[in-house]
């Protein structure tokens, strides 16, 4: 989950700013995480201390504290660039389901792509954690198949393993965006549906972890999901990254999310760089 959170800083600068090219500064004086990075630590908290909600007859209970982390996370940090619509219900005092088909629950789901050892559980618990904020078809397909290609890239399959597993599951055909093809005309959408396939197809098209992030924010658009998206499945994938790279995104988060990340990477054995 480390390569999404990194991806979420180094676009953070991009998103009302963006480079139509892979050669920029990969961090500048306003790189910053966001809200994409306090949701998947949320989702990774939930996991670390939830371990016992899963399974048959757990269903509703897991959900509920997903539910409950997005909340607790949410209030230690309001103002990291929530939308509306999130925060609205995060401030609500009861449960309501919402039904948005926005990338909020595509770009928190790495995490659960380390926690399991079989792509069943896996989507599953990726169903789960949109009950709440994403219960859409749309956003939980999205956040099903990310979830899904960081695990079949952590436990060694090829790209083409993993192109094949969005297509056919889940009808992510146009995986194959070639991104030269589209980066003059991509714009700022957040709808999970134009989101995952351009970034599905920055990692496809990279040759390391910093390759998949250049090449995701060039396109321009939601630049910190989309990189945030590639980055969760380029590390778990290439299973490095720079560790400059690293060193200067663990200085850029505050000491909560910093611990609750260690924990997860040392729970899991996530190797770094």
């Amino acid at each position: 989950m480390i390569g999404s959170i990194c991806g979420d800083i180094i676009g953070s600068v991009f998103e009302w700013h963006n480079v139509k090219s892979e050669s920029f500064e990969l961090f500048s004086r306003e790189s910053c995480f966001t809200d994409d990075t306090v949701m998947t630590v949320a989702v990774a908290d939930k996991l670390l201390t939830c371990a016992n909600l899963h399974g048959f007859g757990n269903n509703a209970a897991a959900a509920r504290a997903y539910a409950a982390r997005y909340r607790q996370y949410y209030s230690r940090h309001p103002h990291a660039g929530f939308g509306q619509m999130f925060s609205d219900w995060a401030k609500k005092g009861e449960y309501t389901k919402q039904r948005s088909y926005g990338n909020g629950a595509v770009m928190r789901v790495a995490p659960i792509g380390y926690a399991f050892d079989n792509i069943s559980a896996v989507t599953k618990e990726a169903r789960l954690s949109c009950l709440y904020t994403h219960n859409h078809h749309e956003a939980i397909q999205g956040a099903e198949v990310i979830a899904g290609c960081v695990f079949l890239a952590r436990t060694g399959s090829s790209k083409d393993e993993i192109q094949a597993f969005a297509r056919k599951k889940y009808g992510y055909h146009h995986t194959d965006y070639i991104l030269n093809d589209i980066r003059p005309d991509y714009k700022f959408n957040s709808r999970t549906s134009y989101s995952v396939p351009p970034a599905i197809s920055a990692f496809l098209e990279s040759d390391d972890y910093e390759s998949a992030i250049r090449k995701a924010i060039s396109i321009g658009g939601d630049s910190d999901t989309i990189a945030c998206i590639a980055g969760g499945i380029a590390h778990a994938f290439y299973k490095s990254m720079p560790k400059q790279i690293y060193d200067k995104c663990m200085t850029l988060l505050d000491s909560g999310l910093r611990k609750t990340i260690n924990e997860f990477i040392k729970a899991y054995s996530i190797p770094v760089y």
